[in-house]
Parts: structure tokens; sequence; C-alpha cells
């Protein structure tokens, strides 16, 4: 942990109504599912699963983009589900968000002067000089020239215009903000200088990220903790730390392990293929959401849905077999 705690949601759940008219009846999907999780100041808190998982929407609903259907969302304390109008406008401020593809994120129509500018004049009210001298101050905090603030999302590369999706998430000072697969769209060696620079501002503005992806390896590089998600549940908490150092319990999170490539031969995983895919697997009634994909399933994982139980500090896991073992 790295400091106080900044936010936590407490029995956090999101549903949608699918099918109906001419699809048939309607059914409810449980995007989040009674999520419970904190994070620290200064933290960061990497979320990874599978596509379908609910990574964004818990990312989406913690901003308030999207209405949770039942739970709390405690910021600094403070519950903020309930708030409305110009309170949720003041919170906005200290919650930004970064999102995967840097060229959907930007009005093709609006410079990168008229973008970084939005937020300044509506939220601050800057105009004029201090607008100008503070947009550049954001430009400079990611590596990118003066001269940008010209130019238009079409003349940058996905490396380039991801930072300057950076500065615009920077340009009201927040003190959390969700990085929603920021990366995944980049070359292999982009996505290295842009982690880096997220750590880096991190250490200098003090920031809290919430860091979405369906890549393990490069939630290793960059969090502290690991939330591993299935189908809109936590099914493994742990830190970083003991994910590297092969102590995952959960058999999804060790799935996700097995699928990371590896260089040297000594190193590689032995692949676990899991059956059907993430939709098609789907648990009775009661039971545990991961069974019908499970190489270890027993009956009772069927019948009895897991519990997130502490297997030791800070390591937590919802699995019948690794709790008995524990």
């Amino acid at each position: 942990m790295s400091g106080p705690l900044l936010i936590e949601t407490r029995n956090l759940c999101k549903h949608f109504s699918a099918g109906g008219w001419l699809g048939g009846g309607k059914r409810v999907v449980r995007a989040l599912d009674d999520v419970n999780l904190s994070i620290q100041q200064q933290e960061t808190l990497g979320v990874v699963g599978e596509s379908g998982c609910g990574k964004t929407t818990l990312g989406r609903v913690l901003l308030r983009l999207i209405e949770p259907t039942a739970g709390q969302i405690l910021f600094e304390g403070r519950d903020i589900v309930p708030l409305k109008g110009e309170d949720l406008r003041r919170q906005a401020r200290d919650m930004q968000i970064v999102f995967q593809n840097p060229y959907s994120s930007f009005d093709p129509r609006f410079s990168v002067r008229m973008s970084l500018a939005e937020p300044l004049q509506t939220h601050q009210g800057l105009q004029g000089a201090a607008l100008e001298e503070r947009a550049s101050e954001l430009l400079t905090q990611v590596g990118m020239p003066v001269d940008t603030l010209s130019r238009y999302p079409h003349e940058f590369s996905g490396g380039q215009l991801q930072r300057i999706a950076v500065a615009r998430a920077l340009a009201l000072n927040p003190k959390f903000i969700v990085l929603d697969e920021p990366t995944s769209a980049l070359d292999v060696s982009v996505q290295a200088q842009i982690l880096n620079l997220l750590q880096d501002l991190q250490q200098r503005l003090n920031l809290t990220y919430l860091f979405i992806s369906h890549d393990l390896s490069v939630v290793e590089y960059i969090s502290s903790r690991i939330a591993v998600m299935y189908l809109g549940k936590v099914v493994e908490l742990l830190p970083t730390a003991l994910v590297s150092a092969g102590h995952a319990q959960h058999p999804y999170t060790q799935a996700l392990l097995s699928a990371i490539p590896e260089v040297s031969v000594e190193r590689r995983h032995k692949r676990t293929l899991l059956p059907k895919s993430v939709f098609e697997g789907k648990a009775q009634a009661g039971g545990c959401s991961f069974a019908p994909r499970c190489p270890f399933a027993m009956d009772v994982c069927r019948a009895v849905e897991p519990p997130l139980v502490e297997l030791e500090t800070g390591h937590l896991s919802a699995c019948h077999l690794a709790n008995e073992m524990q």
C-alpha cells in the first residue's frame, strides 16, 4: 500500500438488460457483480481479464460515466454515487480517464490547442495568455513540443497522440486517473515509452491509477497490486510481487499467466488452454462462474459460488480448491 485510502467500492453492481423485442425474452447481464475494491493514494491497481469480464465497465462506473445499479463508490471517504449536477461536475475534476484508442478519443476538427483548452475554459475559466501557458506546460510534461498546439490529431502517430491524451487528462490536476488499455493500440517499443511516462508522472504529480488491460505482462510492469476479473467479479486480488513469484492461486489467473510469451525456454509456461469462450462457458445458477472452463472444477464448484477469502496478507482468491489448500 502506498498511502491513505483514496477510492473504495462497496458491493458495486452494474446490470444491463439484453435481448427482448425480436431477440426474444429479456435477460440481465451482470457486468459488475458485487465488486469490492480499494485503491490507496499514489498506488496503481491493475485490472486484468479477457474481453467481456467487466474491466472497462468498472473504470467508467468509478468515474460516473456509467451509472451503477447498486453499491457505493467512496472517494476520500465520500460516497459519490448520489452526486448530481454541479456537485458531480466538481467531482469530475479529480477523476479523469485515458481511453484505449487515441484517434477515436479526439475530435478530428479540433486542434491540440482546442482539445486542451476545452477543460481549462470549462472548469477553470482560463483565457488568453494564461490558457496558452497552461496548455504549453501540459505538453511539456508529456514530452511533446509546444508547436504541437496548432496541429490536428491526424498529423500524429498513435504514441504521440496518446501522450497528448495524457496531457488532456492532467489538465485539471486530477488525483485519480483511469487508464483504459492505454497502450494496447501501440507498437511494443512505444508501449514502453508510454508506461515509463505514466510512472514518471505518477511520482512527480502524486497520481493514483486504475490500469485496465487484457495483457497481464503489461499490468505486472506498472501495477503494485492486481485484481483479476471474470464475468463481473473479482476472482483474485494480490500484490504484483506474488504474481511475479508464481504464487497466483486461482486457475483463471494461472491460465492468463500461461499465455504470456516467454523468450527463454527455461521460463516458458505450460499453456493452459481453456475450453469455450468467456461468453459460452456459462455457469449454472449458484456455482462458480469459471467452473464450466476450469480444468480443476469439482462438484462443489458447480453448485456453490466460492467466496473471496484472504489466503495471506493482501492475497484474496475466490476458489474452492485454493480455500481448501489454505
